[in-house]
């Protein structure tokens, strides 16, 4: 069996018969508002604080400052893990580029992706990656087969030996099925749903490879301070 890599969140872990399977590519997908990208930087955060493991946030809309700040609203204090959780901020180095060469190709763009996140693993040997987030990434490369790039991108973030968690939105029409839902190992979405006068968060996880899961919804709640997960209403 695979070795695990926990979430750290309570009620999450259990769902996958205690965590996702090491090495996998994960989507984190969700509507604006649904707490996606902190989602994914509280497994980073999680790991570097309880399980002393290096992990690598790159973003490519966000500012550092930005994410830091509000990550440090919601619990999380950058400066408790810093020596182990780096953040680039790619979109500061796009900008920046883009200033001095009047606009490089775009389709070198991922090329220089791929080339910050090789080198930071060789500097930190970081074993767990967010990339915040997909549609960016699209957008940064052109993809013009996306079916092709994406295999293609997919196929070397496997080949990088980590475990990943690619920040994705969410099709309004829930029963669209997109490339990525079948190149990926494992899939979380997480969705707004009403209840009378509130609104709430609920994940599921649609698919999650070499690993039983449960498929149920449930609702993820925050405190101010973790993560957590409990049935949902109605369930």
């Amino acid at each position: 069996m695979k070795k695990r890599v926990q979430t750290n969140i309570p009620g999450l872990d259990e769902l996958m018969a205690g965590g996702i399977p090491e090495g996998h590519v994960v989507m984190i997908s969700g509507l604006p508002g649904t707490m996606k990208s902190s989602l994914a930087y509280n497994i980073l955060f999680n790991n570097a604080k309880m399980e002393g493991k290096k992990g690598l946030y790159i973003s490519l809309e966000q500012g550092r400052d930005s994410i830091t700040d509000h990550m440090a609203c919601l619990g999380m204090q950058h400066t408790d893990v810093e020596s182990l959780l780096s953040i680039v901020d790619m979109g500061y180095l796009r900008l920046h580029m883009d200033e001095h060469n009047g606009g490089a190709e775009n389709a070198s763009w991922i090329d220089i992706f791929k080339m910050y996140a090789e080198n930071m693993h060789e500097k930190t040997e970081y074993e767990l990656l967010v990339i915040d987030s997909l549609p960016v990434i699209e957008l940064m490369a052109r993809m013009d087969d996306r079916r092709n790039d994406l295999f293609h991108f997919f196929g070397w973030l496997r080949e990088l030996g980590v475990t990943t968690f690619i920040v994705s939105e969410t099709s309004e029409d829930a029963g669209k099925v997109l490339e990525e839902d079948f190149l990926s190992d494992g899939i979380i979405r997480v969705k707004k749903e009403r209840q009378g006068q509130d609104i709430s968060r609920q994940l599921v996880i649609d698919k999650m490879r070499s690993t039983k899961h449960n498929t149920g919804l449930f609702t993820l709640l925050h405190d101010g301070k973790e993560f957590r997960l409990t049935r949902a209403i109605g369930e």
